[in-house]
């Protein structure tokens, strides 16, 4: 069960870092959920490619552990 939890979280992290890049890379004043930080565009562009980076492999990892024990297809 802790598998497909991570997998939901690292889905959800995923989806809402990219939906803030793609914010970002339209409009370049509004920063997201990550406006608290005060850096440029470089490098929140690249804190949301972390992000979104860390969400697809949790998402792959716990898809992989749940695979083994059995529980995908």
């Amino acid at each position: 069960m802790k598998y497909d939890v991570l997998q939901v979280i690292g889905a959800i992290v995923m989806c809402l870092f990219a939906q803030g890049a793609i914010r970002l890379l339209i409009d370049h004043d509004n920063h997201g959920l990550l406006g608290w930080i005060p850096l440029g565009f470089l490098p929140l562009l690249f804190g949301y490619a972390v992000l979104i980076a860390v969400g697809g492999l949790l998402t792959g990892w716990s898809h992989t552990r749940a695979k083994a024990l059995g529980r995908r297809d």
